[in-house]
């Protein structure tokens, strides 16, 4: 159990390092979630980590959905 929080802990303590906060955008969730899951696995460091990275790719690749709705809606007048 110390291991989930020692995770979480080292993911508030990156993200709260990162020059640019939106580089960490999704991270702090997936940390949490894949240092959870990681427990399970006895991996809990290895599983907050894979989970910072999927959280980041998720939350880049829904920003990147969202700009392209944003450019095909007709303009409002």
């Amino acid at each position: 159990m110390k291991w989930v929080f020692l995770s979480a802990a080292f993911a508030c303590a990156m993200t709260a390092a990162a020059v640019v906060p939106a580089q960490a955008k999704g991270c702090i969730k997936g940390a949490v979630v894949g240092g959870v899951a990681g427990h399970m696995a006895h991996h809990g460091a290895l599983g907050a980590a894979g989970g910072c990275v999927v959280g980041h790719h998720m939350a880049a690749k829904h920003r990147k959905q969202m700009q392209q709705q944003s450019q095909q809606a007709p303009p409002r007048s």
